[in-house]
This record gives C-alpha cells, structure tokens and sequence, in this order.
C-alpha cells in the first residue's frame, strides 16, 4: 500500500541529493566539463541496463526518426537546459536552482500546447501563475536588503533551465512515443521478462545523453575549457560528486521515477516528485551553511502547489 508515493517520495530525494552533488562538482571543475563527465558515466550506466534486457549496448529499433526526436530533446534539455542549470548552481546555488526549475510545467504546457496540440485547463494556467508567485515571493529582496540580492544572471541561467527541462520532456516525449510505436511494430521483445514500458525510457535517455555529450564536448573545447576538463578527472573529490550526481540524478532518479508510475497514476507522482525545491532547504543549510529565509520556505511550498495543479 502507498508503494509508488513511498517511491516518488525516494525520486524527490534522490534528486536533492543529485542538486547537491552537482552543486559541487560543477563549482570545482566548471558547469561545461562537468557535463561531460556526467555525460560519459550516464552513457556507462545505461549501456550496461540496455545490455542487460537488450542483449546490445545501445538503442535497439530506434530509427531516424526516434534518434532526430530524442536527439533535439538531448540538445534543448541537456546541453542547453542542463547547462543554464549547473551554471545556476554555481552562482546562485542548487536551492534556487532546484526551485527555478519547478518552471519544467508550465514550460511544458505551453510547448506541448504548441507541438503537441494539448490542450490546457484553467486548473493548468492558474498552476502556471502559482508556481511563478512562489519562486518571485522566494527570490524577493527588498531595496534596504542589497547585501542578500541574488545575482540577476543566476536567475536568468535558473530561468533557462526550468524552460529547456519542460521543452526538452515535450520533445523527448513525442520521441518516446515515435520509439514504442516503432518497436512494437518490428516486433521487438527483452530478455528478463521486460516490456517497452520498463525499457525504452532508459534507451531513449541514451539517444538523448549521446547528443549531450556531444554536444558538451564541443563546447568545452570551443570554450577553451580541456585543461578544466582534465583536471578534474584526476581530483578525486571532483570525481566523486560527479559519480554522485549521475547515479542519483540520470540513472536513480530516472529508474525509480518510472518505476513509480507503476504503482501509482502520473499525476500523485509528479507531484510528490516536485517536491524537491522544498527537500533541499534543510540540507543545503546543514552541509553548504546556506542561510534559510521564511519568504524562501513560503515561496517554496508556494511553487510546488503550483506545480501539484498541473496534475489535479
């Protein structure tokens, strides 16, 4: 009883912890060759998932078109999203950057009513304009306050991020969907016992993690940024919080959040999932000494109301 919200619970601590992990690594070795590294391990992981039930390493039955689909979802939510997003952390923190991202919905409402044609409900908008309350009553500072303003350029990079998640689940979405159609057609079966549901979405994060990588290894070298990269290979600190954010973040976080929907409907998930902004308040406070302002707690629960709407 109550085991798929005990394991959305579980995703929204996983992913706490994954914001926290992040946080450090980016900070140490830089937001792009961070990337890269977390990449590269998520490739590892989910090749090893795809060979267990597959057989094969890499995607199987993915066509052009799933890998164009998926491919355009790796490049707005990776490396477009995820860099906005660790850039975030670097400046203005993983509890801001985890709270700007409760944007992920209404991002996705909107992009999905454009290349989707989903409709949205009143429910859906008024969510939209809660969430946006609750992160503007969070990052408020009044002009007397200037010592705790948070740097504009955080919030935009925040910004980008929350808006490149949702864009980017529409996207990987519609190649999902492409994907299992395709698959069920050639007539595709797993080993273990597996069915479509329980494996391509770990095939269609690899389609998604390779374009990231390639995409982030790019701009590491265009930006001059190899040196960082290498450098924080052979820290042994830095290594291990990007270990950390992948197995908590793409590989955990990702599992256990499919898993959820199995035992319960998307809607209680997502919503038990997004509560993330909320979770991180006190460990950020207890491990990175991250002051705590009530408008910041208000606004916090504030949004992820907001979000829950969505799913009403």
């Amino acid at each position: 009883m109550y085991k798929g919200e005990l394991i959305s619970i579980a995703v929204a601590t996983s992913w706490t912890a994954c914001a926290m992990f992040a946080e450090v690594a980016s900070k140490r070795m830089g937001s792009l060759p961070f990337n890269v590294v977390r990449m590269t391990l998520s490739l590892l992981m989910l090749a090893g998932v795809m060979w267990f039930f597959t057989g094969m390493p890499y995607p199987v039955g993915a066509d052009a078109d799933t890998w164009l689909w998926l491919s355009l979802s790796g490049l707005v939510g990776y490396v477009l999203g995820d860099f906005c997003l660790f850039n975030s952390y670097i400046l203005i923190g993983s509890r801001y950057g985890q709270l700007l991202m409760t944007l992920a919905p209404p991002a996705a409402a909107v992009f999905g009513l454009i290349l989707l044609g989903q409709s949205m409900s009143w429910i859906a908008i008024l969510g939209m304009c809660v969430t946006i309350l609750g992160i503007a009553t969070a990052i408020y500072r009044p002009k007397s306050n200037r010592n705790e303003r948070i740097p504009l350029k955080g919030i935009l990079f925040g910004i980008g991020a929350g808006i490149g998640q949702g864009v980017g689940l529409v996207l990987s979405a519609k190649g999902l969907l492409h994907y299992e159609q395709t698959v069920q057609s050639l007539g595709i079966s797993f080993l273990h016992g597996a069915d479509t549901s329980t494996i391509l979405p770990f095939a269609s994060t690899a389609i998604r993690a390779v374009t990231g990588l390639v995409g982030f290894s790019i701009w590491t070298a265009l930006n001059g940024e190899l040196n960082q990269l290498k450098s924080g290979i052979r820290d042994g600190r830095t290594m291990l919080a990007a270990l950390g954010a992948t197995i908590t973040g793409p590989f955990i976080g990702v599992s256990l959040s499919l898993m959820a929907t199995l035992y319960t409907s998307i809607g209680v998930a997502q919503t038990i999932m997004a509560m993330t902004p909320v979770l991180i308040i006190l460990p950020t406070y207890l491990f990175f000494h991250q002051k705590i302002l009530v408008r910041e707690v208000i606004g916090a629960i504030i949004s992820v109301c907001g979000v829950a709407l969505f799913f009403v």
